[in-house]
């Protein structure tokens, strides 16, 4: 039996999901249902999520389930992970975090961590008791990770951490973060001096500075991160030292693919939010959804929608096959993250003056999207990436 997405009362089977991935599915969104959903604008409002909340979904196994059992997680393949994302996503982007812990941090401890760390951290990471962060842009580095400034210089069996990080997803509530550094900052080639570090919340030396006030993602903390002297035993290296910056390009095909999966979800919300309304709101004697202007937005959405789910199902598979796709993943994150800030603007249009009314969800939708086309890597540095990859 496979699982079946539902467009405007349309079935369009997909391939990737089975019945273990459905009674996931159904389970988590019930959960969320219950846990999540009836307290999330106050969540908005107070502009954090609890971490009672972290705690109750590493109860109930939601938290990186494709961890080995041996860890304490349930050893599921990525479409288990593709779920968690698109399930929180269907709340908000507010619940962001806990998918960035969960299907983007934390496989760096998987993949390049020792044993010894793995005991140390998994555990927690899938129990929601250690919350995890990745420090990567600078207040003057972004896109271009090889020009980091933060170092971390060995100081017998430490490094000394000095520098400063911004716009980190659980800067607030994290418990251990991946800390991008230069070991070597005089490294010939800059990314060759690049390193991560793992750095606990007790550090000392380590504070965090201003919980960021955004325009979107009001729920999801996000902070600075400011590093004086802080000293890191060298036993919490990850991986090996000056490997940093290709550990970091290893991962971001699927960060890149998690974020167009979250960009896709707001859309198809976005869709199923506007076409309800225009069904119900009346102008001059009829359902506005009559209007010919009206059936062919919704239509022009709906189509470059469907699009963008054929693609990212797609890509999924592949992934799942451990297949390169890194060409199609970058033309995925930029396209879907552009559409559905057209899909954004298009639907908030449609609901006219209530669009702009906090208490409809369209607007929340509104606000929070933006930042899709600049966060794991910004739309032109994607276009960068596909020219490369062409030849160009």
């Amino acid at each position: 039996m496979k699982e079946s997405a539902v467009l405007n009362n349309q079935k369009v089977q997909t391939s990737i999901f089975t019945d273990e991935h459905v009674m996931f599915r159904d389970s988590l969104r019930k959960f969320l249902e219950k846990e999540a959903v009836p307290f999330f604008d106050q969540w908005e409002a107070d502009r954090i999520i609890p971490r009672s909340f972290w705690e109750k979904m590493g109860e109930k196994g939601f938290i990186c389930p494709w961890v080995s059992e041996e860890y304490g997680g349930l050893g599921t393949d990525f479409a288990f992970s593709a779920i968690l994302g698109e399930e929180l996503a269907r709340v908000g982007a507010g619940l962001t975090g806990i998918g960035t812990h969960s299907n983007i941090i934390v496989p760096y401890i998987a993949s390049f961590g020792t044993e010894e760390q793995k005991r140390k951290y998994l555990p927690g990471c899938v129990s929601g008791e250690i919350i995890t962060a990745i420090a990567m842009t600078e207040p003057g580095a972004g896109s271009d990770l090889a020009s980091i400034r933060t170092t971390a210089i060995k100081d017998g069996d430490h490094y000394v951490i000095n520098g400063q990080k911004t716009f980190i997803t659980n800067g607030i509530h994290s418990d251990l973060i991946i800390v991008a550094c230069k070991t070597d900052p005089k490294a010939s080639r800059p990314h060759k001096g690049v390193s991560l570090l793992l750095v606990e919340r007790d550090t000392l030396g380590f504070s965090r500075g201003r919980k960021l006030n955004k325009v979107g993602m009001h729920s999801q903390d996000t902070a600075e991160l400011i590093f004086e002297n802080a000293r890191v035993p060298v036993s919490n290296l990850l991986g090996e030292e000056g490997k940093g910056f290709s550990y970091l390009m290893t991962k971001l095909q699927q960060e890149r693919l998690i974020a167009s999966l979250n960009a896709l979800v707001a859309a198809e919300d976005m869709l199923q939010l506007t076409i309800q309304y225009v069904k119900e709101r009346e102008a001059f004697g009829r359902s506005i959804s009559k209007f010919q202007n009206t059936q062919f937005k919704i239509a022009e959405m709906a189509t470059e929608v469907q699009i963008g789910r054929t693609f990212v199902n797609d890509l999924i598979a592949k992934h799942i096959d451990s297949e390169n796709i890194v060409t199609q993943v970058s033309m995925a994150k930029w396209w879907i993250t552009d559409m559905a800030k057209r899909v954004a603007t298009e639907c908030m249009q449609l609901h006219g003056g209530y669009g702009y009314m906090e208490e409809y969800k369209i607007a929340r939708r509104y606000r929070d999207i933006p930042v899709t086309s600049i966060f794991a890597g910004s739309n032109e540095i994607m276009k960068v990436i596909i020219s490369k990859q062409l030849g160009l």
